[in-house]
């Protein structure tokens, strides 16, 4: 694998980015009534006004950013309608409202009165009105905002009461992007919160600030593969993830998207193994994205088979060559991204291509000296065709071309300071979860004793940091597959949830082997554990099986209760499956096959963070269990210790994944595997790591996929980020400001890892000028408080090593620790503190 080169990124950093971003201290709105709202697109803004009929309350974005969420109420004929539709929206987890007044039939007195009194129960709703001047006046200390369309052709001022904002909507459909940003300053100008949209409000306008698009629209065909199988998934999405990106894929096996949602993405990835039903209508549809400004790459194939009059239009022109053998290729040009992991193919196949105003990555002849470009970069985006793609060797996908520079090229993505969930306080996460698989396993060494006792003994109690443990119920259950010795079973299950540094998880009921089966609710009992009387539902399944384990299985004082799903079976959950994880604000793991190991070592072997189905995102895991390592536990069962392998190369050259030590219960009865799971912790603690829980995990990824980012020059706005509390900088020698929510930096890997604190939204201001600046470089705990003050810094660490702090403490500060550290090294500015038998420590430093 090669290094990025740092050195273009870090001037891109400095450069204004996006079209059109005011000062990001700038209030801002977006009116959006679409269906399937874009998070990443709306979350930055302080006004996201929706259409409640087309939003998902159970999606992680609505959760993410609710209390800036307004429903709209509109068109009302009566009190107790209104009273009505508030209440239900309520109910569906909605803080606040948008009336939307003007629409209503309704005396204006009863209205106010309404909503002072809704105002005067819920204290910390807040509400955006349209109405007439009078409605206003009378509430106005019961309103944020107020909306008013059309301003500057209706000569409308904005309300001069700084109790609340004045929002302006504009009808833009026919203005050029020149007359929308002339708009937007006017409207600032006169002191309008401006957004300017459609008539229908379903499009993403603009606004004071903007949001960086950061969604990748990725067109595969799911007819005769599910998408978790698909390479556009399994190979395409880590590549751009890396880089701050999301892949949003769409099967077009029943049609192509709608050109109105278009603009919404950062660019389109073509990954289609066959042809597209209709070509014409397809490259129909191509050209008018590519009319949008949105850049289009063709992955593999072109969609269609290939066709000289659909392909001129993209400015390629076809020629047939000869096949077979005897007709040698002789690369005459490869550009410096070619050769990423092996060297391209060079196939026998007879189709030549030659791109015009392009350019080439890969050019090659043959002994005609006929000329052809399996990959390039175009103006409207770029391809790679199968010969410059990959080499499937072995049953192993092989990277030709480097896909992180080839897709940051063709679809000219933005480089971004991106949401990292590797790393915290500038040290590598870990975390450990344990598949509930053969709790009841016999010891080979002691039979007196079953595997979870092994397990609990020589790994939950040795190794003091967080664990989260899963139970089968058909397992454990006295009514289950083993009900002769249920009671011990359920005495271990007791005793491993008992301990302070275990969180209980559930691995299901009867550990469902297929997901795609089940349909109706129902899942035969082929495609899962064969419990006697058992009627099987995915409540069951799920939710109904924590309920069980934390009223039966853990002590009645244990604040981790279990609410964590680890997948079973193939670990392909339907939307079925992740709606009910949803709806019931429970959490998931599992699936992914990150296997990367010194025989293998392949990117194609590390797997995406998650995949989304319907909003809905299953979280996978870091890295593979010990069943892959050896053999599906037919031997080595020493193997797990190659997962080590895994651990240092998703570390470098780029750090991919955290540390995920994965396994079942089953290893507890082999001498072999309780040693191997030693060794991979003992490796494992000796690293710069920060211990978590895998349900502390679990939301960073979920933040990830629905973060806001806005840009100026060299300051940055980030909301979302709830549980993620690191950015990447894809460079070194920069810096940020520290300000009151940033703990401070380091360097890993050439790249600069920012390391935050408290709220969701960050503004991070970058700077190269950081040495006098008092800033934490890494820590092996997580901070549960922080102040920052001008002359006085106070850190409070908690976690569950020895403490390992080190921070940057200029010449004019004096750091203080309680408790005194036993060992402190000193070097330049940097001073690094070592504690023995110490987890928790109070850091002040003071500065002259």
């Amino acid at each position: 694998m090669k290094h990025l080169c740092c050195s273009k990124i870090l001037i891109s950093f400095f450069v204004l980015m996006g079209l059109v971003h005011a000062s990001l201290t700038q209030k801002s709105a977006i009116v959006y009534f679409g269906e399937d709202i874009s998070y990443p697109l709306v979350g930055i803004h302080d006004y996201i006004i929706v259409n409640p009929k087309n939003i998902n309350e159970y999606r992680h974005g609505f959760s993410l950013y609710r209390e800036k969420i307004y429903a709209r109420v509109a068109y009302i004929q009566s009190l107790k309608k209104l009273k009505k539709r508030v209440n239900k929206l309520q109910k569906e987890g909605y803080l606040n409202f948008y009336f939307d007044y003007k629409s209503f039939d309704l005396p204006a007195q009863q209205f106010i009165e309404f909503v002072k009194k809704l105002h005067q129960k819920n204290k910390s709703m807040k509400i955006i009105l349209r109405a007439k001047k009078g409605v206003i006046h009378k509430l106005q200390n019961d309103i944020v905002a107020v909306i008013v369309h059309s301003a500057l052709s209706k000569k409308i001022k904005p309300s001069q009461n700084v109790l609340f904002d004045t929002i302006d909507i504009e009808d833009v459909e026919l203005l050029t992007l020149k007359d929308k940003k002339i708009m937007l300053k006017k409207l600032v100008k006169k002191g309008f919160i401006p957004y300017l949209t459609n008539k229908k409000r379903t499009s993403y306008g603009l606004s004071s600030k903007n949001a960086i698009k950061r969604e990748i629209l990725t067109l595969i065909k799911e007819d005769t593969l599910d998408r978790i199988f698909q390479s556009a998934h399994r190979h395409g999405a880590l590549p751009l993830e890396y880089q701050g990106y999301i892949q949003k894929l769409f099967d077009v096996s029943n049609g192509l998207p709608s050109l109105e949602q278009m603009d919404r993405y950062a660019g389109v990835v073509v990954w289609i193994s066959s042809a597209y039903k209709d070509p014409s209508q397809f490259f129909e549809w191509i050209d008018a994205v590519i009319a949008r400004g949105i850049k289009v790459v063709f992955v593999g194939s072109f969609g269609t088979d290939v066709d000289s009059m659909l392909l001129k239009n993209l400015d390629i022109d076809v020629y047939d060559g000869e096949g077979g053998n005897d007709n040698k290729k002789t690369i005459i040009y490869k550009d410096p991204i070619v050769d990423f992991e092996i060297k391209p193919s060079l196939n026998e196949d007879n189709v030549f291509l030659q791109p015009k105003n392009a350019q080439p990555i890969l050019v090659y002849e043959d002994i005609n000296q006929l000329r052809s470009t399996p990959a390039a970069i175009t103006a409207w985006g770029g391809y790679v065709t199968y010969e410059a793609l990959m080499v499937e060797l072995y049953g192993e996908n092989i990277w030709i071309i480097d896909p992180f520079e080839f897709f940051r090229r063709a679809l000219r993505l933005k480089p971004l300071i991106v949401p990292d969930t590797t790393t915290q306080n500038g040290n590598r996460l870990m975390f450990s979860h344990v598949d509930g698989d053969g709790i009841m396993n016999y010891v080979a060494s002691a039979p007196n004793l079953y595997s979870g006792d092994i397990i609990f003994e020589k790994i939950l109690k040795h190794y003091q940091v967080p664990h989260s443990v899963s139970i089968i119920g058909a397992e454990v259950d006295k009514y289950g597959l083993f009900p002769k010795i249920a009671d011990k079973l359920q005495f271990i299950a007791k005793k491993m949830f008992a301990l302070p540094n275990v969180e209980a998880a559930t691995h299901t009921f009867s550990h469902p082997f297929f997901w795609s089966k089940i349909k109706d609710d129902f899942l035969d009992e082929k495609y899962r554990l064969k419990v006697k009387g058992y009627h099987f539902s995915i409540a069951r399944e799920l939710e109904l099986s924590l309920d069980e384990i934390n009223m039966k299985y853990l002590p009645r004082d244990k604040t981790h209760i279990a609410k964590t799903v680890f997948w079973s079976g193939d670990c392909a959950p339907r939307t079925n499956a992740l709606e009910h994880i949803y709806r019931n604000h429970l959490l998931n793991i599992n699936g992914g096959d990150t296997n990367i190991v010194n025989e293998h070592p392949w990117l194609s072997n590390i797997s995406p963070m998650g995949l989304e189905r319907g909003g809905y995102y299953q979280i996978y895991t870091g890295a593979q269990n010990e069943n892959i390592f050896t053999n599906n536990w037919l031997g080595p069962f020493w193997g797990f210790k190659k997962v080590v392998q895994t651990f240092k190369l998703t570390d470098k050259p780029r750090r991919l994944k955290p540390i995920d030590i994965y396994y079942h219960l089953y290893s507890g009865s082999k001498v072999a595997a309780v040693n191997a799971l030693k060794y991979v912790f003992d490796w494992s603690l000796k690293q710069d790591v920060l211990p978590i829980y895998t349900s502390e995990y679990i939301p960073k990824v979920m933040d990830y996929y629905d973060v806001s980012i806005a840009n100026d020059g060299n300051y940055w706005l980030f909301d979302g980020l709830r549980d993620l509390k690191t950015l990447r900088i894809e460079a070194q020698g920069v810096g940020v400001g520290i300000d009151q929510d940033i703990l401070g930096f380091r360097e890993i890997n050439n790249r600069t890892y920012i390391a935050l604190y408290g709220a969701s939204q960050h503004l991070l201001r970058l700077t190269k000028q950081f040495d006098q600046e008092v800033y934490l470089i890494d820590a092996n705990s997580e901070v549960v408080s922080y102040t920052n003050n001008q002359q006085k810094k106070e850190f409070v660490f908690k976690g569950y090593l020895d403490l390992k702090l080190e921070f940057h403490i200029p010449k004019s500060c004096e750091l203080y620790s309680v408790p005194k550290a036993y060992k402190v090294r000193k070097d330049a500015q940097n001073i690094k503190l070592f504690y023995k038998n110490t987890k928790k420590a109070k850091i002040d430093v003071l500065c002259r």
